[in-house]
């Protein structure tokens, strides 16, 4: 008679996973730019600076 092999399914999917690290990621990013970039990664200045100017405010995130 043959042995019976214990079927072990992963309690998270890969691919829920994989997509659970780039939301966190794209969120990261975006926390980053609204919060502290002060035009580094900008190339004409200060323009993500103060297209997130209110949200910064509103978030209490000093910026001046």
């Amino acid at each position: 008679m043959p042995k019976a092999q214990a079927l072990t399914t992963p309690a998270v999917s890969t691919k829920l996973l994989a997509t659970a690290a780039g939301f966190t990621g794209i969120m990261l990013l975006l926390a980053y730019l609204v919060a502290f970039d002060q035009g580094a990664l900008s190339q004409s200045g200060m323009y993500l600076h103060e297209l997130m100017h209110d949200g910064r405010h509103l978030l209490g995130v000093p910026c001046h």
